[in-house]
């Protein structure tokens, strides 16, 4: 359904059973935050909590939960906006299916943001303290905007056809921040970079406007990894079958008309000190000097709603947005990435630690042993376009070797990289790169490191599922536990030096495991705190495994060596995944939140039957 605004899709989820009311008080400081995570986890309808404490407005959780909703929201225009990506992957598809030019047509034309004389959101105001202030872990520096629409334009090409807008964390409180300011923390790789960039060059502010609500069609858009230069507005209006409504009733920047909220400002010339903020790693990003915005105005429309989200380790709700990104944007990828046929952000990891794709090897087909090259183009390729360019450990695979492999089947991937890698050449490591903001286990804020791993060629070795007798280890390491064939995990002594230092420890470790009968039978062997966790679930293991390790600090083998500059190993590769004391700490509920939401949820509670 085409909706104008926020409120029109809520009576339309009312009507098909997608969204509950609940009037019962509830706090947004944390308590709102883990009744979301129980949500999501149950796959329950949205839910719209109307009895707030500390603000009048509603607030909207779990409206993206489940991938059916996400889908239903769209339904009307999500089959001609799937086809005009695969148009765009290959125009050969107009001639398959003529029939579809029409709706197509009608697509294009609901790209363009149309202009609008009057906005609904500009009719009230409030002041910055009277919002909903939703802080969803204990840890948090104070309240933020979890689904906020951030606009901007470059100062030297204004209007929306060069306009970014980006979902960026906003701090709203808390801090050394003025009653009058917000933070603005946003990463590298982002849009609305250049804008600011260009802004400070010439010496000036750089106007912006911060909405929540509207139509969900912007939510999706801010979030799409769409090219340097083109707007996220108009992927709005094709997904959401309407032109996106801007109304410059209110300069120097256009008004998201239909928007439930909207903030105006400026950002300031000078940082302040942002977070700590639980985010999508599953640990706190940490405080540090970010942008600020000076709020000038904040309106909102009559019966303005705000939604919101939560992010932690995954999965959560954001992990709905990357499947359903993944599902529109898949015929595009042999398009963007030369060589590559699919590739998969492993959500589990964290997203950008771990990076899967399945690429060809073409480039000496003549040899007797295929060996990865073409691989390595593609590899340098997607270590330079896009948010790719975020991943930390990037493995590629062959598709030759393997026709039916799938780089969305994370384990079986895994396993088939295991049985063909070689130590000796596989291994190519980037460091001292550009790094995910919200990873703390590089060099330095933005910097770490990069391996791209790439196997071609025939299977090598059988991965083994039971360890054995083991070689006597270094003290303070324990005994081995299977994960899947070919990987061991095994506990290492708790982790003391600095950052960016390698373990001698760990060192003796590998030179121990040089007199283990069957370590062929097992390529990969990880360090960690807690063994027993990790080799619980393919879901820990991921966690664990990219998230708490740096490829150039962390890495370890035995018959380590390096030459001409190459570093390569035998069996089995050594990735250190403990904890380090310059790490950001996990994640974790406040303990009597956790007993009063639950009590929340129990018989005769006002969310029982819920989650």
């Amino acid at each position: 359904m085409a909706c104008a605004c926020l409120m029109e899709c809520l009576a339309d989820l009312g009507a098909h059973g997608h969204l509950k009311e609940v009037d019962a008080p509830v706090d947004p400081h944390l308590e709102l935050a883990a009744i979301q995570r129980r949500l999501f986890r149950a796959k329950s309808p949205a839910v719209l909590f109307t009895g707030v404490k500390g603000t009048r407005f509603p607030m909207l959780a779990n409206l993206f939960g489940t991938r059916e909703r996400l889908r239903f929201l769209f339904r009307d225009s999500l089959n001609t906006a799937e086809f005009l990506l695969k148009m765009a992957a290959d125009p050969v598809e107009i001639f398959k299916h003529p029939w579809r030019a029409t709706k197509l047509a009608a697509g294009l034309a609901h790209m363009p943001p149309r202009r609008v004389s009057r906005a609904p959101v500009l009719e009230c105001r409030c002041a910055l303290e009277e919002l909903p202030r939703l802080t969803s872990w204990p840890g948090d520096g104070g309240p933020f905007i979890t689904l906020p629409l951030v606009y901007t334009e470059h100062p030297g090409k204004t209007g929306p056809a060069g306009a970014n807008l980006g979902m960026y964390r906003v701090q709203l409180a808390g801090n050394d921040y003025a009653p009058d300011e917000v933070g603005l923390h946003y990463q590298i790789h982002r849009g609305i970079g250049p804008h600011h960039a260009a802004a400070l060059q010439r010496g000036e502010s750089l106007p912006v406007r911060i909405f929540v609500g509207g139509p969900p069609c912007l939510s999706v858009a801010t979030v799409m990894p769409l090219p340097e230069g083109i707007s996220e507005l108009y992927f709005a209006g094709l997904l959401g079958g309407r032109r996106t409504a801007l109304s410059r009733e209110r300069l120097p920047l256009p008004v998201l008309a239909e928007a439930d909220f909207c903030l105006s400002g400026h950002i300031l010339p000078n940082l302040k000190a942002e977070g700590p903020f639980g985010d999508h790693m599953g640990y706190y990003s940490l405080r540090h000097d970010f942008p600020v915005v000076r709020v000038t105005d904040v309106h909102h429309r009559e019966n303005a709603v705000w939604p919101f989200t939560v992010v932690g380790r995954p999965p959560q709700e954001d992990t709905v947005f990357g499947e359903f990104i993944h599902e529109l944007t898949a015929p595009l990828v042999p398009r963007v990435f030369h060589g590559i046929q699919e590739v998969h952000a492993v959500d589990a990891a964290g997203v950008h630690p771990l990076l899967l794709a399945v690429g060809s090897e073409r480039y000496t087909p003549y040899e007797a042993q295929r060996r990865p090259r073409e691989l390595l183009t593609a590899a340098m390729h997607l270590l330079g376009t896009t948010q790719t360019a975020l991943a930390k450990y990037v493995l590629l695979a062959a598709s030759e070797d393997a026709p039916g492999l799938s780089a969305r089947d994370v384990m079986a991937f895994l396993r088939h990289m295991l049985e063909r890698v070689d130590f000796s050449r596989d291994l190519h490591f980037i460091t001292r790169s550009t790094a995910d903001t919200l990873d703390y286990t590089g060099f330095a804020l933005h910097e770490g490191s990069k391996l791209i791993w790439a196997s071609a060629g025939e299977k090598k070795r059988d991965l083994g599922s039971d360890p054995g007798e083991t070689p006597i280890l270094p003290e303070g390491f324990g005994r081995m536990l299977p994960v899947m064939p070919g990987v061991v995990v095994l506990r290492g002594p708790k982790h003391t030096l600095s950052r960016g230092t390698q373990d001698p420890a760990v060192e003796a470790l590998a030179q121990s495991l040089a007199l283990w009968r069957r370590r062929e039978e097992f390529p990969l062997l990880v360090v960690a705190d807690d063994p027993g966790f990790c080799a619980e679930s393919q879901d820990n293991f991921l966690w664990v495994t990219f998230t708490r390790s740096d490829p150039a600090t962390d890495s370890y083998g035995v018959h380590a060596r390096t030459s001409a500059k190459h570093w390569c190993c035998s069996s089995p590769f050594i990735v250190d995944a403990r904890l380090k004391a310059f790490h950001a700490p996990p994640l974790e509920e406040d303990p009597e939140i956790t007993v009063r939401v639950e009590k929340l949820a129990a018989p005769g509670g006002p969310l029982h039957g819920f989650y």
